[in-house]
């Protein structure tokens, strides 16, 4: 979808409209205005109003159909930010996935049996209206379109509503939320080609224009079945691997007792790269981690006479996970507390690595076969930050959403107060 501008609010949910839905309201528009113009005549310009006045009734049963599934989803205690309308009808946008297989079901079927209510409700209304008018035409119409919005979202395959049925029988069946995705998934895949297929032969071969529609929904299935896969394959990839995987060792221990001008001297300004990470220690135990930038807080006249255990932060205060923390923990963690890097400890406390957003990201690379350079990764290790398009905060977010938080790790990530 491409910019969107807020057209108000409905039961405290922002309701927007997508640009692609001008384009949509205009073809229906035209198709339906010139359709009646040439059945019905002696109508004149009421059919082209007609034509965009059912357009917009169209997208409102569309809207209402989106509703249902939010509703069903609030009652959940789920939030919903959003629903948008544009090119390929609508969609709510909600904070996380439902908790059981059941609620999962509920909110998928409630779109459907909204669009099936108003198919029921407005072919009774048709009859009220005399045939061959405008308003029967229209109610007759808008009865049509729900009853085929009801079953086309009922095809067992994300991302329409029946793939979210799809999910939730498997979910169930199986007790893995992840298996439900890729059957899911899977049959959207199919069922999108399918439909490919079916536009281009009825296109090419029998010259119906609705064919190119068809095709073009398949490709849009196709597209986002084949994100969904992809995204779960990931979220699942994220909760298996563990800290101890990805963790780069660029790390310096260096004495607690020297004095923060030697410290200076030969680890800041003679040393050729400096590492992620410096730690104080002595006596064969830990000091703590030791941030550079801190020592512009000292006096520089005190620096031959102050020792480097002065800077020290002890490990217990510093943002750190256990090497059996999965990734999608540490990189929330990394976001929630606004960290360069995580230190990662042994179950004995001691460092065994570090892990920042340039490890994180190498790491996925490795495993997915991305084309990831060495520079890029120094410029994500710099910025702190990831690629926009990796959106690796927010899928985490989603896989943590997916297992109790306390199952989210083996062992509890040590945290600080974000700055």
């Amino acid at each position: 979808m491409g910019q969107t501008w807020q057209v108000g609010k409905l039961f405290g949910i922002p309701l927007y409209i997508d640009r692609s839905w001008f384009i949509v309201i205009a073809l229906f528009t035209f198709l339906n205005g010139s359709d009646w113009q040439q059945t019905y005549p002696n109508w004149g310009l009421l059919a082209w109003i007609a034509g965009l006045a059912v357009s917009l009734l169209l997208f409102a049963s569309v809207l209402l159909h989106e509703l249902g599934h939010s509703l069903v989803a609030r009652s959940q205690g789920i939030t919903v930010r959003s629903i948008t309308l544009f090119l390929f009808g609508g969609v709510a946008s909600i904070e996380r996935e439902s908790s059981t297989p059941g609620q999962a079901f509920q909110v998928a079927i409630a779109g459907p049996l909204v669009s099936l209510g108003l198919f029921i409700a407005l072919s009774g209304l048709s009859y009220t209206f005399p045939q061959e008018t405008p308003w029967r035409e229209m109610v007759t119409y808008l009865a049509g379109i729900n009853l085929i919005l009801a079953l086309f979202n009922l095809l067992p395959g994300l991302p329409l509503d029946g793939g979210q049925i799809l999910k939730a029988g498997v979910w169930k069946l199986t007790g893995d939320r992840f298996q439900g995705i890729h059957w899911a998934a899977r049959s959207g895949q199919i069922l999108g080609w399918l439909a490919i297929s079916f536009g281009a032969v009825s296109f090419f071969l029998l010259g119906t224009i609705n064919g190119l529609w068809i095709a073009f929904l398949g490709w849009f299935a196709l597209r986002n079945a084949t994100l969904y896969n992809r995204m779960t394959t990931m979220q699942e990839m994220l909760l298996q691997v563990k800290a101890s995987d990805v963790m780069s060792r660029d790390y310096r221990v260096v004495d607690a007792h020297i004095s923060l001008r030697e410290f200076a001297d030969r680890y800041l300004l003679l040393a050729d790269q400096q590492p992620t990470a410096y730690f104080a220690a002595a006596d064969g135990r830990y000091r703590g981690r030791i941030d550079p930038k801190a020592m512009n807080h000292v006096e520089r006249s005190t620096w031959e006479h102050t020792p480097l255990s002065h800077l020290a932060v002890p490990l217990d205060a510093t943002p750190s996970v256990s090497e059996a923390t999965n990734l999608a923990t540490v990189i929330h963690e990394l976001e929630v507390q606004n960290q360069p890097y995580l230190t990662v400890l042994s179950p004995a406390g001691a460092v065994v690595g570090v892990i920042d957003r340039g490890d994180i990201v190498q790491s996925l690379g490795d495993r997915f076969g991305w084309a990831v350079n060495k520079t890029d990764i120094e410029t994500i290790k710099k910025q702190a930050s990831y690629p926009p398009s990796l959106q690796l905060d927010q899928m985490a977010a989603t896989a943590l959403q997916i297992i109790p938080r306390d199952e989210s790790s083996e062992s509890p990530v040590s945290s600080v107060p974000k700055s």
